[in-house]
């Protein structure tokens, strides 16, 4: 009898042994790129449709900060434009009577011309008759560029208006609550009816159809390790059973740091390790915060 237990506990001993071993390189804390969405615009919050935990698109709007008086300015600002070219000239309408004496004027002179054919008329009354041309025509420039002028002045008038409503215009789309990436809602900072400001931060959202682990490697395994290897991540899905995932290393750090408190590493012995990102497909099991093992 004696001699069955000794065989038996070495077994056990050995068992208790394996059991204990690490069947991990490293682990690590499932992480997401964050992105705090603030407002850009300043007023109150009239409509804003996020939840916690809701999901988004990029581009759906979910709200809009108050713009009444952005809407008011704008039209104040057409107001004066309209104003300003109330008062542009008629440039047609003034040139028209001096084009219809240079008609008269040139059929004046054709008729001198032929008549001095015909030595019916004098080289004088030819001479007056060219001059009377010149000076119309002369007459019809200056006022081309005195109206030329004035529509000059008025146009820079208006520029400034214009640049105005441009602004105006741009401040009212940014009054639009429009979410930036697809993603969920993790927290939500504001509320409907509140005031806001340029850059306060109005809720948080991440991809999570993509996750990230951040695990820590020593120097050992260092060398060992590149950007895209494909690695086996290990999770926790009962007591006694994982659920496996393909992870892709996306990022290592070249300089080494202190071990966190909460992480292991194959050598818990080492004092400096190396963080690792290793990115990995979300199919909704994987949770900001969760713990994962990483197999190299």
């Amino acid at each position: 009898m004696k001699k069955i237990i000794i065989a038996i506990v070495p077994l056990v001993f050995f068992m208790s042994c394996n059991n204990n071993g690490q069947n991990y390189d490293a682990t690590g804390t499932f992480e997401a790129e964050e992105t705090i969405v603030s407002a850009e615009a300043n007023g109150i919050i009239r409509a804003f449709e996020v939840e916690e935990g809701q999901q988004l698109k990029a581009g759906q709007q979910i709200g809009y900060i108050d713009s009444t008086q952005l809407h008011l300015k704008k039209k104040q600002l057409e107001a004066q434009i309209n104003a300003v070219l109330s008062r542009s000239p008629n440039v047609a309408a003034q040139l028209a009577a001096l084009r219809e004496q240079l008609t008269q004027a040139k059929r004046e002179q054709q008729r001198v011309t032929n008549l001095l054919k015909d030595d019916a008329a004098t080289q004088k009354q030819l001479d007056d008759a060219n001059t009377q041309v010149a000076i119309i025509q002369k007459q019809i420039d200056a006022r081309q560029s005195a109206l030329g002028v004035t529509s000059s002045g008025l146009k820079a008038e208006i520029i400034p208006l214009e640049i105005q409503i441009a602004q105006v215009e741009d401040q009212l789309m940014k009054s639009k609550i429009i979410n930036p990436v697809t993603g969920m809602i993790l927290s939500k900072y504001s509320r409907v009816n509140e005031a806001t400001s340029v850059g306060k931060p109005l809720y948080k959202i991440a991809d999570l159809s993509t996750i990230i682990l951040r695990a820590y490697i020593t120097g050992d395994q260092f060398a060992n390790i590149k950007l895209n290897q494909k690695v086996k991540v290990l999770v926790d899905e009962s007591t006694d059973k994982y659920k496996e995932y393909e992870g892709v290393v996306e990022w290592i750090n070249d300089k080494a740091e202190f071990t966190p408190k909460t992480i292991q590493t194959k050598d818990e012995r080492a004092n400096l390790v190396y963080a690792i990102k290793i990115r990995v497909k979300n199919d909704g099991f994987l949770k900001i915060g969760m713990y994962g093992e990483v197999k190299l």
